[in-house]
């Protein structure tokens, strides 16, 4: 008896041990752990500004419109500086650094910021390209490291502590917007996007940044990859193209299908739910519902509705039967997600544009405009705005979409980083 009451002590407490050890929740990647931009968390804040509910705020040592991500007490974002800042800036290309950084989540410290210079030719700074930078892309962070995808520069991982691990070049095409796709991380591989730098997806092993498998003729994608799950709880990555969305296997790269898509090019990223995709983009705007798992060309077989509205560059999310997303034009939009019929389109208490997609967390929409703050509508099929919230004390453009995990949001601008909660 003694025996087995000292081993179910001795059970006990290596249960509390590791219960109080667990990490905090993360926000692993773009739009989260997902993909689909929606956070469990509850306690969100509704309002904030300058002097409320801000917990902490971070000075960045350079721009970027890359969003945050979370792993542990760690808070990864991406930035450049030394070229490229402003238009009018006729330095030298080869000045410009890219840099991840790792701030402290409790206190916002920086923890440590390391750069690379670049790995192939700069893109050359224009107007459209300073509008969002060099650093687009939002990194992917596990227990091995970061990863994060600057473009033409390649890939870079570091360690969770700063090391540099390895940079893996990915192509030198350019084209005018520049680079936007942000890496995943999928068992053992870092999954990139580099359809603009040379029309391929990559999977680059986590280890070492060798290519494991590589799928060629992705045309005109700056969207992010998605995993998604299909029947028998197998996954496949979806690639959105133009005129096609695509099917792999995301083991060894083999396409298992297509279907006819937008014909136009591609940013926001596919969300799913219960074994549907939905897929958005192209500068007409269009929205398409499509079951993946099929074999060959599924048009006309897993095809399930396509309509015309949508968004050019933000994404959407799922939620009750419904989808809802922020155009980049500054319109509200709700699609019934059974047939793709409008419930509502609704302009914005503002007149900016928006770069960030919308995230969903606590019953609540947040909706990040690059000039006017952030929009806080009710989660539900009618248009209900709670609030609208500034920081009038940062007029930096806010393009990267939020980070969400245990009652806080993460935000950031080109010049700061933001804790925000009204749980102190």
């Amino acid at each position: 008896m003694s025996r087995i009451l000292s081993a179910v002590i001795l059970l006990l407490a290596f249960a509390t041990t590791n219960l109080t050890s667990l990490p905090a929740t993360d926000w692993s990647q773009f739009r989260g752990p997902s993909g689909n931009g929606i956070s469990a968390s509850t306690g969100l804040p509704t309002e904030w500004n300058a002097e409320k509910n801000i917990v902490w705020k971070t000075k960045l040592p350079g721009h970027g419109s890359s969003s945050p991500v979370l792993f542990g007490n760690q808070v990864f974002l991406t930035a450049y500086t030394g070229y490229g800042l402003t238009t009018e800036d006729d330095g030298n290309p080869s000045d410009l650094r890219l840099h991840v950084i790792s701030v402290n989540r409790q206190n916002g410290e920086i923890m440590w910021d390391e750069s690379v210079p670049p790995l192939n030719r700069v893109q050359k700074i224009t107007k459209r390209i300073v509008d969002h930078g060099y650093a687009s892309g939002t990194p992917a962070c596990d227990e091995t490291g970061v990863y994060a995808f600057f473009g033409t520069s390649g890939v870079v991982a570091y360690d969770l502590k700063g090391k540099l691990k390895w940079r893996a070049d990915v192509g030198e095409g350019t084209a005018g917007f520049g680079s936007a796709s942000s890496p995943i991380l999928y068992k053992d591989f870092v999954i990139v996007n580099a359809s603009i730098e040379s029309d391929t997806v990559y999977a680059l092993k986590k280890s070492n940044g060798e290519i494991a498998w590589k799928a060629e003729n992705i045309v005109r994608a700056w969207t992010t990859p998605s995993i998604v799950d299909v029947p028998g709880g197998k996954q496949e990555l979806v690639v959105n193209q133009k005129n096609q969305i695509l099917g792999f296997d995301p083991d060894t790269g083999k396409k298992l299908w297509t279907c006819e898509g937008i014909q136009d090019y591609v940013v926001p990223v596919v969300v799913q739910n219960e074994g549907i995709l939905y897929c958005l983009g192209g500068r007409s705007n269009r929205s398409i519902a499509v079951r993946p798992g099929g074999r060959g060309d599924v048009t006309k077989t897993h095809k399930l509705w396509e309509v015309n509205v949508g968004a050019n560059v933000t994404s959407p999310v799922f939620f009750k039967d419904h989808l809802y997303w922020a155009s980049d034009r500054g319109i509200a939009f709700c699609l019934n997600a059974k047939n793709g019929e409008v419930v509502y389109k609704n302009r914005l208490p503002t007149k900016s544009r928006l770069y960030a997609s919308i995230v969903l967390g606590d019953g609540k929409l947040y909706i990040t405009t690059r000039e006017n703050g952030v929009v806080v509508l009710n989660a539900g099929p009618e248009y209900k705005e709670l609030a609208r919230n500034e920081i009038e004390t940062d007029e930096d453009l806010f393009n990267a979409s939020p980070a969400v995990s245990e009652g806080s949001i993460y935000l950031r601008t080109n010049g700061y980083l933001y804790r925000i909660s009204d749980h102190k």
